[in-house]
């Protein structure tokens, strides 16, 4: 690849990427020359921009001069060729300042996160609450209601309660009960749900007779189900703002894109709204966003489900590792001021989580 990609060629494509970035015009050899006073003429550019297109990094579009980056060349772009967008210092403090008025208050961490990342990238923002990393169990109590009827009462360490009733097929008065809850007490204590599954076989042979060991399978298999649906419901409260702005942008004016007819604006506007209002989409970028370090970018056709392919998204893990996370980011076109994206999604990821570790205490992420 070293032979394809002078330093002279990867200038051009990152001035394309620029400059198409900032005008949403397919970027032609003239403009380039001529805004960028390049030292080269105008039919070298033609001749450069046709290479980098035949090597899969620029596209045209319909019968324009001009061209545009393709997916693959915002990839290169993000890894190799953009400068970093820096903060200025009065918009550092002008978001210190938000976050120390609200210090004390976790709940509105998120909305003020959101409201900073639309208005520094006019996309739109995704951001979740900080929460328990996993659950741990704390404490079970089995009450015996009638001779088959049990009330389950879970209690995990962050303090949420889960209470089920069961119907078992063999009567245990409140003294089985209690040796069954107590047994489960000790072994499980400040476990996560995957650790419990773990230990299960072990635990069950605990049990001294058949009907209990029935019974404390069910229960453990139910105290496990508990806990993965509270991480998945945890993990899923998602909120997101910013669709007006980020519906400003010349992707969703049909007048603004050559070549764009009004019917694929109006179905990238649906799909715009579907995405950020209940699509199952932004679950799984922020559950792999939890399982991942640093600024992650995920453009167009890189996501798993074709309604995202006219979108990129940079997400972000704040928090406090083993304790507490969230996930904040941007979603937007493809066409993304990526520098100034990630810095911002960077730096609000940085003052989250020294704000969390004030709080639990811990180490902070960077």
């Amino acid at each position: 690849m070293a032979e394809f990609f002078s330093e002279r060629r990867q200038l051009i494509l990152k001035l394309v990427v620029q400059e198409f970035v900032e005008s949403a015009t397919a970027v032609a050899s003239d403009t380039l020359v001529r805004k960028y006073n390049l030292p080269i003429s105008s039919a070298t550019v033609r001749n450069e921009l046709a290479i980098l297109e035949e090597l899969g990094y620029l596209t045209h579009l319909h019968t324009s001069a001009g061209r545009v980056p393709t997916d693959v060349g915002y990839r290169f772009f993000v890894e190799n060729l953009m400068d970093s967008a820096i903060l200025s210092t009065s918009e550092r403090h002008s978001i210190q300042h938000q976050f120390q008025q609200v210090r004390g208050e976790i709940d509105q961490w998120i909305y003020r996160a959101a409201t900073v990342l639309t208005k520094t990238t006019q996309n739109a923002a995704v951001v979740t609450p900080p929460r328990a990393y996993q659950t741990r169990f704390k404490h079970l109590e089995l009450i015996a209601l009638h001779d088959t009827t049990v009330l389950m009462v879970l209690v995990f360490h962050d303090g949420t309660v889960r209470q089920q009733t069961l119907t078992i097929e063999v009567a245990h008065n409140q003294e089985a009960l209690r040796t069954i809850s107590t047994r489960i007490n000790e072994h499980c204590y400040d476990l996560a749900g995957s650790e419990i599954e773990d230990l299960l076989p072990k635990l069950v042979q605990l049990s001294r007779s058949e009907p209990s060991q029935k019974l404390e399978q069910r229960i453990l298999t139910l105290v496990v189900g508990a806990m993965q649906q509270l991480e998945e419901k945890m993990n899923s409260q998602i909120h997101s703002e910013g669709l007006i702005e980020m519906l400003r942008q010349p992707e969703f004016r049909p007048s603004a894109l050559r070549g764009e007819d009004a019917e694929r604006v109006v179905e990238r506007m649906r799909l715009a709204l579907e995405i950020l209002t209940k699509s199952k989409i932004l679950d799984t970028l922020v559950l792999r966003a939890l399982q991942n370090d640093g600024v992650q970018v995920t453009i167009g056709s890189e996501h798993e489900t074709d309604e995202m392919r006219d979108y990129s998204v940079v997400l972000s893990r704040y928090g406090i590792d083993g304790t507490v996370v969230g996930v904040l980011g941007v979603l937007g076109p493809v066409r993304m001021p990526y520098p100034r994206s990630i810095s911002i999604v960077s730096y609000l990821s940085s003052i989250m989580s020294d704000l969390l570790t004030e709080i639990y205490g811990g180490e902070a992420r960077s």
